[in-house]
């Protein structure tokens, strides 16, 4: 009997991940019925391949979980987004002293519209990032070295965040995989998260640059907490509902 019924969760749980697979989404409500199961099942099963790192749970229903990418198919995601919220952060980059940026491409778009400074050292853990900052005018770009993911090629591990930690920076600005409100932001890898939570402890402020396609959701490993954020950029309107659930945690810009 329990024989019979593990088979019968695994095989409605391999439908489960065929309809993701097809849709990009399973609705709780058209899956129960479609497999003639309870919602409560449903959960179960959900939860279990949550637990797999097969789906990420929403309110009712599941998506993909978040996977890495290379920085040319991040840059290509929301552009007009990303080009919004780096027109906002230009006025909070300082003019001089040091600041840190993270490997995303929403960074990489902010350092790019970066004129000039007066005497600013930018120190990033992305290739692509120093080469946006280099040549500029009073901007000296620093890249952390370390181990290169194969797939973010982002430079993290112990050898980058021992030098991440022996540097003072008076921002930081970093995007995430993901953002929720409880769980604060998470990345696809744990080094990456790793990472950032150093930069933000030698940094006197935190700037999070997020699009709203990130908002109420997991990636895999938990990054920064909301309580060590300062401002939050997104391409939205400060009073937009969408950001109603981050309204009393964070400024919002």
């Amino acid at each position: 009997m329990a024989t019979s019924s593990s088979l019968g969760a695994e095989s409605r749980r391999a439908t489960l991940l065929e309809i993701l697979q097809a849709q990009g989404r399973i609705s709780i409500a058209e899956a129960a019925d479609n497999l003639d199961v309870s919602p409560m099942t449903l959960r179960r099963d959900l939860a279990d391949l949550e637990a797999a790192g097969r789906l990420r749970r929403v309110r009712g229903g599941a998506v993909a979980p978040p996977q890495p990418r290379s920085f040319a198919e991040r840059s290509a995601r929301r552009a007009a987004a990303k080009r919004t919220i780096a027109q906002k952060a230009l006025q909070l980059v300082p003019a001089e002293g040091m600041c840190a940026v993270d490997a995303s491409s929403t960074a990489g778009v902010l350092l790019a519209g970066l004129s000039e400074a007066a005497d600013l050292t930018v120190v990033t853990n992305s290739a692509e990032n120093f080469e946006a900052a280099a040549g500029k005018p009073g901007i000296t770009p620093v890249l952390i070295g370390g181990h290169r993911q194969a797939t973010t090629r982002s430079f993290v591990g112990p050898l980058a965040e021992l030098v991440a930690s022996s540097v003072h920076c008076s921002r930081f600005f970093t995007s995430a995989a993901a953002l929720d409100a409880t769980w604060g932001s998470s990345e696809s890898t744990p080094e990456e998260a790793s990472l950032k939570r150093t930069v933000v402890e030698h940094s006197d402020s935190t700037v999070l640059l997020a699009d709203s396609s990130k908002l109420e959701t997991r990636a895999a490993a938990r990054g920064i907490a909301l309580e060590d954020v300062d401002l939050l950029v997104t391409e939205l309107d400060p009073s937009d509902s969408a950001l109603d659930p981050y309204r009393e945690l964070i400024d919002l810009v």
